[in-house]
């Protein structure tokens, strides 16, 4: 008689996302999660036109967390950036600053 082998999960690789809409929506996902949890911080960057400085870590983190999920050419088209840019800061143009 053997022992019984203790069943192992071997969870399949990610499929990395290679389609540029899909691409848009994890990036658009990651920069909402950065407005919904650091909010004041944001607005606080943006009032004192230091928005990169105080986020840097965030913002840093959240691109590493998309590059591990998208092909190098999808990650080379920069769709992040523009989701921070559209999300963190377009969507904050009531927010009084120096920049506008």
């Amino acid at each position: 008689m053997t022992p019984a082998r203790a069943a192992t999960y071997d969870p399949p690789m990610a499929t990395l996302i290679d389609n540029p809409k899909r691409a848009r929506q994890l990036a658009r996902a990651i920069a909402s999660d950065l407005t919904l949890y650091h909010e004041p911080k944001i607005l606080e960057g943006i009032s004192n036109d230091n928005l990169f400085d105080v986020m840097s870590d965030e913002i840093n983190e959240g691109r590493e967390l998309f590059k591990s999920r998208v092909t190098e050419d999808i990650f080379g088209q920069h769709i992040y950036e523009r989701a921070i840019v559209d999300v963190l800061i377009k969507s904050k143009g009531h927010v009084k600053s120096k920049i506008w």
